[in-house]
């Protein structure tokens, strides 16, 4: 019953345009779209991400996913090196830490190219699943690197503010 309710779930935000967000229903009670935006850069769209959570209402301390469709080739090599980048704009300064996840993400996160999807599923306090489509393709553990990395997106010390007003349905 558990995996039907999932699976119904996933379709019905498929139909409002999200895109394998199975992973997401079985993690995430309810659901629902908060918002979205692309990524541009100079005069290239390189991604759409969409943040998802319970009921459509993201509050950190709760289960949520990003979804990014790509619009791009890009090493999955190279996503790792950025993200890390990314966490340290933040002001986050553990180099044996960042090293380590860097480690990590190199292993999990695959090439991708014009309309693969990768998703992360935040469980605060627990862990981040990270999907390639609806395939689970890596787990990273502690809060304290799913804090960062979805920081990236929805911290306020973000690069890209615009996007992260978007994800976060804000004007």
């Amino acid at each position: 019953m558990r995996n039907r309710i999932g699976i119904l779930l996933g379709l019905l935000l498929y139909a409002q345009g999200a895109v394998a967000m199975e992973p997401a229903a079985a993690l995430v009670p309810n659901a629902a779209m908060v918002g979205r935006g692309v990524l541009s850069y100079a005069f290239w769209d390189v991604y759409e991400a969409r943040l998802y959570a319970p009921e459509g209402n993201w509050v950190s301390t709760k289960p949520h996913v990003l979804s990014i469709t790509y619009f791009r080739t890009i090493n999955g090599r190279d996503i790792a090196d950025r993200s890390v980048q990314e966490m340290r704009k933040q002001g986050f300064t553990d180099e044996v830490k960042l090293a380590a996840w860097n480690t990590q993400l190199k292993a999990i996160l695959p090439d991708v190219r014009d309309g693969t999807v990768l998703s992360a599923v935040r469980l605060p306090g627990m862990q981040t699943n990270f999907y390639h489509g609806t395939d689970a393709i890596g787990t990273i553990k502690g809060d304290e690197f799913g804090s960062l990395f979805f920081g990236i997106w929805l911290g306020e010390a973000t690069s890209e503010p615009g996007l992260r007003r978007a994800l976060l349905g804000l004007p």
